[in-house]
């Protein structure tokens, strides 16, 4: 559809049926309405009027349940939220890549030269490359072509911005140059693998999978060929409470090894059973060796594992509360994980650095907020960041206001759990 056409559709309100599923109705669907007419217009200006263009989008993710389960082959339970990445863009007559993100510098390329560059390890233009080398790898043919991108994923926040920018990448070379043959699977372990080999950076496939497959969502990881994918269907918007996150403002800059500390001591202790990751390692030999494992690893490693077989546990069991509508029985599995991450995870703040607890203050005034009403636990890797809370409706606007008044305006942020991943809009 030329793009002319494409900004008077959405305008006109003629595209909202294909909107809905996405974005909700009233100021938030006028909102959507105009974010993707100006980025289309924004393409327009950039890369010219009147090209027949496609619009793709590609949610953010919160991790709902288990907390760094993934990178030892555990299951984690997420969900695509509201917040996205949308991509305006057309083909080219040349071999030429170009993409615009609003913000940032124009990334560029030929798609006839896909190689890994090490001077470009640690850019979009990498990831943008990577995805591209993922495809072709596959057999696509990978031509050039234009896009413009926007983001209302908030960076920093543990949504999973990057995450997004690659599956929304992906789903856009997938539709314009190989016919949508690959699943959403497919497209994130592209992204993951655009991450790894190009960007240069050893994460792991969950972030790319909540977001190319959105929705409520079980990931089993124990098999890195075969993703365990498990949709949960449950209409949230039933369920009387809010699904927000609270951003403390802590940095992450100087937290690296404490991040590497998680994985490397649950590999410690997989290793005094000859294992590479925990979840080769059978629980009841697990608890049947304690002695020797922490001779061999260290009490904080026990801990570490203690609170993996019981997180990896737990998902299974807020999967099949929610599934089955005792939303009750959720609230009180996902405090228990915060509390598995606070005592046994430890990963809530840095250890060398006890002055800084915003992420422990956070959760101290959760508990004392929605205690019996609600639900709160530390939201992706830890140490800084955001707290997730399940808050009831009648204490939104109160708690809200309470926890901006401690960390700053806007801190505390109400998303929505979007049904749909990776898709072609328009």
């Amino acid at each position: 559809m030329q793009s002319e056409k494409v900004k008077l559709e959405i305008r006109n309100g003629r595209l909202d049926d294909r909107l809905a599923g996405l974005y909700r109705g009233g100021k938030a669907m006028e909102q959507a309405r105009e974010r993707i007419a100006q980025a289309v217009e924004s393409f327009e200006e950039r890369y010219g009027a009147g090209r027949d263009i496609a619009v793709f989008s590609a949610p953010g993710r919160t991790e709902i349940g288990g907390n760094h389960t993934d990178h030892q082959g555990g299951r984690v339970l997420a969900a695509g939220i509201n917040l996205d990445v949308i991509a305006v863009a057309a083909p080219s007559v040349d071999s030429r890549i170009r993409v615009k993100s609003k913000g940032f510098p124009e990334d560029a390329l030929d798609a006839e030269d896909l190689s890994c560059r090490e001077s470009e390890a640690g850019t979009s233009l990498s990831l943008l490359r990577g995805i591209c080398a993922g495809f072709s790898n596959l057999g696509c043919k990978v031509g050039g072509f234009d896009a413009y991108t926007v983001s209302d994923v908030l960076a920093g926040s543990g949504l999973s911005s990057s995450a997004a920018f690659e599956v929304v990448m992906g789903t856009a070379v997938n539709q314009l140059f190989f016919g949508g043959k690959a699943d959403a699977l497919k497209i994130a372990q592209i992204g993951q693998y655009a991450e790894n080999r190009y960007f240069g950076k050893p994460s792991g496939l969950m972030d790319q999978a909540a977001s190319a497959y959105g929705g409520f969502t079980v990931f089993d990881f124990r098999s890195a060929e075969a993703v365990g994918v498990r949709q949960v269907h449950y209409d949230f918007e039933k369920s009387g409470c809010a699904l927000c996150i609270v951003d403390t403002g802590g940095s992450h800059c100087d937290l690296t090894a404490d991040y590497a500390s998680i994985p490397t001591e649950m590999r410690f202790v997989a290793a005094c059973f000859g294992k590479q990751i925990l979840s080769e390692v059978d629980e009841a030999q697990f608890y049947g060796n304690l002695p020797q494992v922490r001779k061999k690893a260290g009490d904080r490693a026990v801990l570490r594992a203690i609170h993996y077989f019981a997180e990896n546990t737990r998902v299974t069991r807020e999967a099949d509360a929610l599934e089955a509508g005792r939303f009750d029985e959720f609230l009180r599995l996902i405090t228990e994980s915060g509390v598995s991450s606070f005592q046994y995870l430890q990963n809530v703040y840095p250890p060398d650095h006890p002055e800084r607890q915003g992420l422990s203050l956070a959760l101290a005034l959760c508990q004392r907020l929605l205690e019996n009403r609600g639900a709160w636990r530390v939201h992706g890797g830890g140490f800084a960041g955001t707290v997730l809370c399940f808050v009831p409706l009648g204490l939104l606007e109160g708690f809200t206001a309470e926890l901006d008044g401690v960390f700053g305006a806007g801190a505390c942020r109400r998303l929505f759990v979007r049904p749909d991943g990776g898709v072609r809009l328009i």
